[in-house]
């Protein structure tokens, strides 16, 4: 008996320090509880931006498919992909052997039909001075009838045929045109200042231009990016041209660009197909998207042709104003105001406030703080006012 008494008031004492211990370092409450430590938010200033998000895809403002107009094999291509060009550099040539006979054969048809107005306007002198010839003699009674109008007959049928050689002469002449022009497009020749996106037809490959013309190498002026932005039907009435709106692409989501917005489409592209007879007559899509297109300078050459934006068209904006964190806002009266609790010193106080535009995340101050009030969370009797 007296051993257990003995180590009874020994575990007796061990607890008991575990307990002074513990209230010492403020782990228990005399009453048995764990007080609550506040967690606290300062005001502080900031800006705040409400926006509409949107997904876009990058293009280049100008990009142009440089194609062939005539047919045959491409000889030559002076350039490679990513380089940079200007408008009239040499691109490309194909082989003219082509193009160059043509162009001979219609000088030659040209001459044949210049000759053939000459020889024809030579002998309708011929035939004027015969009709002449015969109606003086009609006119002195000596001439025969037939012969007149053999004459007469002879010299219409002649001013005929100097028609038919003026209109050969401008056939060959458009020929000819045809001819030189077509020699030219032997030469590609860059349509703007740019960059080589790709090469599509290589040296050595044959062309043929008959019904379409086929694309040899696709040049772009990628100084300035277009962003192709799809908006949803839900928040297409808070968006309209000229809105300031900032972007990043996934591949450096660290880098902000600005832009304001260039042009909002009217329709969606599921109503600008309706007449396309491969579309669904009668059936609406799932979700409704409207275009967006607006520029950005690319003067660092890091946007490149088909990365995917994430685009923040702002809808309002204030800067350098007072906010707090959305979540110390509590119970909610009227449209924009808002209970918070305030700590001064030891004690708590509950406080109305005034709020102007939030982006979920910090909400403006417009009256009832100032800065450096600290707000205490977990005092509020409602949710977070949005």
């Amino acid at each position: 008996m007296v051993i257990g008494t003995k180590r009874q008031r020994v575990i007796a004492g061990l607890l008991a320090v575990v307990v002074i211990s513990l209230l010492t370092w403020g782990w228990v409450s005399p009453g048995g509880s764990t007080p609550q430590q506040d967690i606290t938010e300062t005001v502080s200033r900031g800006n705040i931006e409400k926006t509409v998000l949107a997904t876009g895809i990058l293009k280049p403002a100008v990009q142009v498919n440089v194609g062939a107009q005539v047919n045959g094999q491409l000889k030559k291509l002076y350039v490679k992909q990513g380089d940079h060009v200007t408008k009239g550099q040499l691109l490309a040539e194909i082989d003219p052997t082509i193009q160059e006979n043509e162009l001979r054969k219609s000088q030659a048809e040209l001459q044949s039909a210049l000759a053939q107005k000459d020889a024809t306007e030579s002998l309708l002198k011929q035939y004027q001075l015969e009709l002449k010839r015969q109606r003086r003699m009609d006119q002195d009674g000596a001439a025969v009838q037939s012969d007149v109008d053999k004459a007469a007959s002879q010299y219409a049928t002649q001013v005929a045929q100097l028609r038919v050689n003026e209109a050969q002469i401008v056939q060959s002449q458009m020929a000819l045109e045809t001819a030189k022009a077509n020699l030219g497009y032997t030469r590609i020749l860059a349509p703007i200042d740019g960059e080589v996106l790709g090469i599509v037809t290589k040296e050595g490959q044959t062309i043929v231009s008959s019904q379409t013309a086929p694309t040899i190498l696709v040049l772009a002026d990628v100084d300035t990016m277009s962003v192709h932005t799809r908006i949803s039907e839900t928040d297409i009435l808070k968006v309209h041209v000229g809105q300031p709106l900032w972007f990043y692409v996934v591949a450096d989501p660290k880098h902000r660009y600005e832009s304001v917005m260039g042009a909002i489409q009217e329709a969606p592209n599921e109503a600008l197909q309706e007449g396309n007879p491969t579309a669904t007559p009668n059936q609406q899509p799932s979700a409704v998207y409207y275009n967006g297109v607006f520029s950005v300078r690319n003067t660092d050459q890091q946007l490149r042709t088909s990365m995917t934006a994430q685009v923040f068209i702002i809808t309002a904006q204030v800067k350098n104003v007072l906010q707090v964190p959305v979540a110390t806002l509590g119970q909610q009266q009227g449209k924009d105001q808002y209970q918070v609790f305030v700590k001064q010193g030891s004690h708590i106080e509950p406080r109305w406030v005034t709020i102007g535009i939030n982006d979920r995340r910090y909400a403006e101050v417009k009256a009832g703080l100032k800065e450096g009030d600290i707000l205490v969370l977990g005092h509020a009797e409602s949710g977070n006012g949005q």
